[in-house]
């Protein structure tokens, strides 16, 4: 029993390690997983061309599925093992929501394997892979807005103490994502220098929930660029001209959107900086089956 999903990755609208809400949106960048379901009850994890990275998150992902579903697929859990494989073009530790994108991945893939996708609800799925990013410790928030966003695709925003969403919509954007050479792991931001910006999330908050998603997200990325100790500078790069741009996640990426001809100017401006630049759509489809 085989199961295969593709789920994309994303970027941010507002932060929300200030006050627990945040918002997010799915870019065409993806993460594919793949789960074989074995005998007995071991779950080994991998990550295609990462031999030695941590493999806690996918393979919490598959054991929290099994002791969810396992039983709907007429299984014992007890007598279920897996393994489950992972391969990406989403960077790590980038703020692109990579470790979203696996989890949701790997939580559909495991429900296909069971061939009980059709019967769970996208957004319980969706609950089950933040579950999975709390117990393996990558996210300070759960991160619930990233992995909806990935989920269902379009902008996201949510709740991330109640895991509520509060909010979906489907901009018409192109976005363009500089990445530089870098990381920086999300569970290690200074959640308290972020908690100092409140009021200017709150603020990006109202922009969000009222539709005026560039200017939340150019509030967001000054606050949060001050905040985490990130240069403006790539903002600049791409002012006025751009809907909206901002530091995604905790960096070190940044993320602007708009029309693909304005974006594509500016990733010209970017290409003159170190690291790694890309012009991408935005998905409003989210995490999918992947049929052979």
């Amino acid at each position: 029993m085989d199961g295969r999903a593709v789920a994309p990755a994303a970027g941010t609208v507002l932060n929300a390690l200030a006050t627990g809400i945040g918002s997010a949106f799915a870019i065409d960048l993806e993460t594919t997983a793949t789960v074989e379901l074995t005998d007995g009850d071991e779950i080994i994890g991998r990550v295609d061309g990462h031999p030695d990275a941590d493999t806690t998150l996918i393979e919490r992902c598959v054991d929290l599925t099994l002791a969810e579903f396992a039983a709907s697929a007429g299984l014992d859990e007890s007598t279920v093992g897996a393994r489950v494989h992972t391969e990406s073009d989403v960077p790590m530790a980038g703020g692109l929501k990579s470790s979203s994108a696996a989890a949701n991945a790997t939580v559909l893939a495991t429900l296909d394997a069971l061939a009980v996708s059709d019967a769970v609800d996208r957004i319980d799925a969706c609950r089950l892979g933040v579950r999975a990013a709390r117990d393996a410790g990558v996210t300070a928030t759960g991160a619930f807005d990233d992995a909806s966003a990935s989920m269902l695709g379009g902008v996201t925003i949510t709740d991330n103490t109640s895991d509520e969403l509060l909010a979906r919509d489907e901009p018409d954007w192109h976005a363009v994502i500089y990445t530089p050479p870098a990381q920086a792991y999300s569970a290690d931001a200074d959640i308290a220098a972020c908690e100092r910006v409140a009021s200017m999330a709150e603020l990006v908050e109202e922009l969000a929930l009222d539709g005026r998603y560039g200017e939340a997200m150019t509030v967001n990325g000054f606050a949060f660029c001050g905040a985490l100790e990130f240069p403006t500078g790539p903002m600049i790069d791409a002012l006025p001209d751009v809907t909206g741009v901002s530091l995604s996640g905790t960096g070190p990426s940044y993320v602007a959107v708009g029309d693909r001809d304005t974006l594509a100017d500016v990733r010209e401006r970017w290409d003159e900086r170190e690291g790694t630049t890309r012009l991408l759509q935005t998905r409003t489809d989210g995490t999918r089956i992947q049929t052979p």
